[in-house]
């Protein structure tokens, strides 16, 4: 089965979806869009480090990654806003990564799948890491669920109950660390933070418990991941760009039909 590059480019793609679609409802309860494409950005230092040093590139996208992280946080008590940092470093660690693999020659053909994925080409020790990396994160959030929710709504409410919200922070950031470096081969650097959000954003309008909410925004992303393969499959486009736009589709579509289905709701009563 593993011997067909198709099959294993669905089983990534289901394997990243597992593992964005109940951390981007977190992304997306936390208001932290911006921090989820500061930490994708900043991936490709971290591909560049890999290459440079021949070294691995699940290891180096997560050092990186936790980094950024870290000078974000002791950073923001010092005069500057949030979303300034994160656009100073995102931008800076991605122009610096561009510039750092364009130095390395067997790179150079090789940057625009680092950009937009080539999940075709997963390999069997790729799949692994793709798997591997889904499983660490959906552990965390399995384990970690109600102190993760409660930090997320209230954090003074997390305190007296006992639970520390920089630790579900740097839990949070941990496990995105981990979803970018594994989403890498699937969807690329341009593209992680989008695969993370829209399948979330789309799952709202239909969600009645946080619960309902990652389970649906899980299945939008797997649909979204194999039905964009097959998109790519037949009409030779690029993989990672099909997933996400098929990702926008099922948002525009389940936004409408939430819309419609409040109107007739407030018709009736």
């Amino acid at each position: 089965m593993l011997d067909d590059f198709m099959m294993r480019a669905a089983l990534a793609g289901i394997g990243v979806a597992l593992a964005s679609a109940p951390l981007g409802c977190f992304v997306v309860w936390r208001r932290m869009a911006y921090f989820g494409d500061a930490t994708a950005h900043a991936a490709m230092l971290g591909v560049a480090l890999s290459l440079v040093l021949s070294v691995s590139l699940l290891a180096c996208v997560l050092v990186v990654a936790l980094f950024m992280a870290l000078c974000v946080s002791l950073l923001s008590d010092r005069g500057y806003t949030m979303d300034t940092l994160l656009g100073v470093m995102a931008h800076a660690a991605l122009a610096f990564g561009l510039v750092a693999v364009s130095m390395v020659q067997v790179a150079r053909l090789d940057l625009m799948s680092y950009l937009i994925g080539d999940i075709l080409a997963v390999g069997r020790r790729d799949l692994a890491l793709i798997w591997g990396g889904a499983a660490l994160v959906i552990a965390i959030i399995a384990l970690r669920w109600s102190g993760l929710l409660i930090a997320t709504l209230n954090p003074d409410l997390a305190r007296a109950s006992g639970v520390n919200p920089r630790r579900e922070q740097l839990l949070l950031t941990l496990s995105l660390a981990v979803v970018v470096a594994v989403a890498l081969k699937v969807v690329g650097v341009l593209l992680i933070a989008a695969f993370l959000i829209i399948p979330a954003a789309a799952a709202r309008p239909f969600s009645r418990t946080p619960e309902g909410m990652a389970i649906l925004a899980a299945v939008i992303a797997i649909v979204a991941a194999n039905g964009g393969l097959m998109i790519a499959w037949r009409l030779d486009t690029p993989a990672g760009p099909s997933m996400v736009s098929l990702a926008a589709v099922c948002f525009v579509l389940m936004t409408l039909a939430g819309l419609i289905h409040r109107r007739l709701g407030q018709r009736h009563a």
